[in-house]
């Protein structure tokens, strides 16, 4: 493990948990990196990296039913222009079938004080409901705004209590991958009148995250939450860079902790032999990565480095920067049994995690099908793994959707009645792992 200090943020480090021993014709190793940032600090000092916010909030017409909604967004958005740090660009977006400036208008963002916090409010109090849903015109929007500041840190938070009728799923992906990169976004769905599908979508392209608030009285602490969180951040654009010998290959690469995020298919090049996977944004955390690399065969006694990675902050120029941290994934070919058919318990634990979000997805969707004994097969081994993991937050959710028989052997009946709002959270949320006890 390497170790070094960036001036004026965090210090990162990475650790490598593997099992590097592999039988005679063994091709595959696998690894857990944990990368974590450490002692940043400057925020809690009041000189965090610049940074640009921009909030959009749904006005559709359906925001009016029940009318506490409507108002409910104007005080949680009011809630999150106070948690705003002073000196942040923000602007407030109106997203229906358009999107529309509401603060602070023209093309531009304000930047925060005690005087334009104010001037939002009031800006936030003549949003009314009406009209349709286009998201992808709220993010091209935020999008122009966010890149009209020569800030460190660019992030958006989205609310929506709908489904995007307004445009084309084509269109409104077309928009993801044009914003992807440029800024960080977390979504979040008021109700039960959205579709998980399309808020997870847009968390998950722009690398933020997605969650239901069912009781929008619940919305205040929620934004808060989120906007004290990106004040936090103090790293932008980090980029995971693994590098492999000639003959070895990255079979995939996914974020395993604090959630499942497939990372594989966002690699850019970055010269020979090496490749960048986007993280996004970075204060002081930790976050798991589970790494398959395919090596050439070897014989008997023979090693190689694997993989090497490390931690980057891609430049416009091309030459990256270094963040001084990188970890090693080693190949050890042995006849020794025992030792190439040990499991890392790190590995074993986040491939767990990974089935059992597909398991929940599955499961959920057969039910929404109609098909209830595969429903049963796929919630029932959502059961099994939760348990086995001691993820007791997504065996709490579940609990909710079936009458659990035997947690152990994954034996449970389809409850007869499920709320909308348990099920979408359970969706939701299926994605949610909880971290390997190292």
């Amino acid at each position: 493990m390497a170790n070094f200090a960036k001036p004026a943020g965090p210090t990162f480090s990475v650790e490598v948990y593997q099992n590097e021993y592999l039988p005679e014709d063994g091709r595959e190793v696998h690894a857990v990196v944990t990368v974590t940032a450490t002692g940043g600090g400057a925020v809690l000092r009041g000189t965090g990296p610049s940074a640009a916010v921009a909030l959009m909030v749904d006005c559709s017409g359906s925001m009016d039913y029940p009318p506490v909604k409507m108002r409910n967004a104007r005080d949680a958005t009011a809630a999150a222009l106070d948690a705003l740090r002073d000196g942040t660009h923000f602007a407030v977006i109106d997203g229906t079938h358009v999107a529309r400036e509401v603060y602070p208008g023209g093309g531009r963002l304000a930047v925060a004080d005690a005087t334009t916090r104010e001037q939002a409010k009031r800006a936030l109090r003549r949003l009314s409901a009406g009209g349709g849903t286009a998201i992808g015109t709220w993010l091209r929007l935020a999008d122009r705004l966010l890149a009209s500041a020569d800030v460190e840190i660019r992030h958006g938070i989205l609310l929506t209590d709908g489904r995007n009728e307004h445009e084309s799923p084509e269109a409104l992906r077309a928009t993801l991958d044009a914003c992807a990169g440029r800024f960080t976004c977390d979504a979040r769905g008021v109700g039960t009148d959205w579709e998980v599908k399309e808020v997870t979508a847009i968390a998950s392209a722009l690398l933020g995250t997605a969650d239901i608030v069912a009781d929008p009285a619940r919305l205040t602490d929620d934004f808060t939450a989120m906007m004290e969180t990106a004040m936090g951040k103090e790293v932008a654009d980090v980029a995971l860079r693994v590098w492999t010998p000639a003959g070895a290959v990255v079979s995939y690469l996914k974020q395993v902790a604090p959630s499942v995020e497939e990372l594989t298919d966002r690699r850019t090049e970055a010269g020979p032999r090496a490749g960048d996977y986007p993280t996004g944004s970075w204060g002081d955390e930790s976050r798991d990565y589970h790494l398959c690399v395919t090596v050439p065969a070897a014989g008997l006694g023979q090693e190689m480095l694997a993989a090497r990675v490390s931690l980057v902050v891609p430049q416009p120029d091309g030459v990256a920067q270094n963040l001084g941290a990188q970890g090693l994934v080693r190949a050890v070919w042995t006849d020794d049994l025992t030792a190439s058919t040990a499991i890392n318990p790190q590995v074993a634990h986040y491939t767990g995690q990974a089935e059992l979000a597909q398991a929940i997805q599955q499961g959920i969707d057969l039910r929404k099908a109609g098909d209830m004994d595969g429903a049963t097969a796929k919630l029932g081994r959502a059961v099994q793994l939760a348990r086995v993991s001691g993820n007791a937050d997504t065996a709490k959710l579940l609990a909710k959707v079936v009458d659990v028989v035997d947690a152990s052997t994954g034996t449970v009946r389809l409850k007869a009645k499920v709320t909308e709002a348990d099920e979408m959270t359970l969706e939701t949320r299926s994605t949610k792992t909880v971290r390997v006890k190292k």
